[in-house]
């Protein structure tokens, strides 16, 4: 894959995060502090702007990413996007291309770094209840053809989110809420599924 490719494909993941940003701050309205849509519009549009502007290779790419996040004011997912965009940039190739194994590497790395910082497994109704089976997915699989790659992360990511309506809040304001945040899916977890949505998208 291209890193034209690949920057074609985080745009869209940006793309069906802003997308859904009404319904993200929805989710976020019933037990959180209902910033979590804006805050990822937010996100993917410093994630857009600096894939769109970014020279060099893929890692470059991603390092611009990252750093255009980190400069972002508000919300606890800033600094967990920062994290996990800067994780895959320290596995990304310099050059522009990048292969199926190295894709995997990228993911990997972005994951084992999110959760040195998060903590957070499935079940704790966090972001990371999309993100840990979307990563699973990508690492087990055994083609050779990135978009089944992509899709294969984008259905573990929104089975994983909407699992999480069935999980008690354990972090953040809504752990307060406790079982009350049964049936209502974690809005972190989402806005993860929405990205890997638009990842997936040819």
């Amino acid at each position: 894959m291209t890193k034209d490719a690949f920057a074609a494909r985080l745009k869209q993941g940006c793309a069906a995060v802003a997308a859904a940003e009404q319904e993200l701050t929805e989710i976020d309205s019933r037990f959180g502090d209902a910033d979590h849509g804006l805050t990822m519009a937010k996100i993917a549009g410093a994630i857009s702007g600096a894939v769109d502007q970014a020279e060099g290779g893929i890692q470059s790419m991603l390092d611009d990413a990252a750093t255009a996040v980190m400069a972002l004011n508000g919300g606890s997912a800033v600094p967990l996007w920062n994290t996990w965009l800067d994780g895959m940039q320290e596995a990304a190739p310099e050059g522009g291309e990048i292969d199926i194994p190295g894709i995997q590497a990228l993911f990997a790395k972005a994951l084992e770094e999110l959760d040195d910082m998060s903590g957070a497994k499935v079940g704790d109704k966090t972001m990371m209840d999309a993100l840990i089976p979307a990563s699973a997915a990508i690492a087990a699989y055994a083609g050779c053809d990135e978009a089944a790659l992509f899709r294969d992360a984008a259905r573990a990511a929104m089975e994983g989110a909407e699992a999480s309506k069935g999980f008690a809040s354990k972090f953040g304001r809504a752990k307060s809420y406790g079982d009350k945040t049964l049936g209502t899916p974690d809005a972190g977890a989402m806005s993860m599924a929405y990205f890997f949505q638009g990842l997936a998208q040819p």
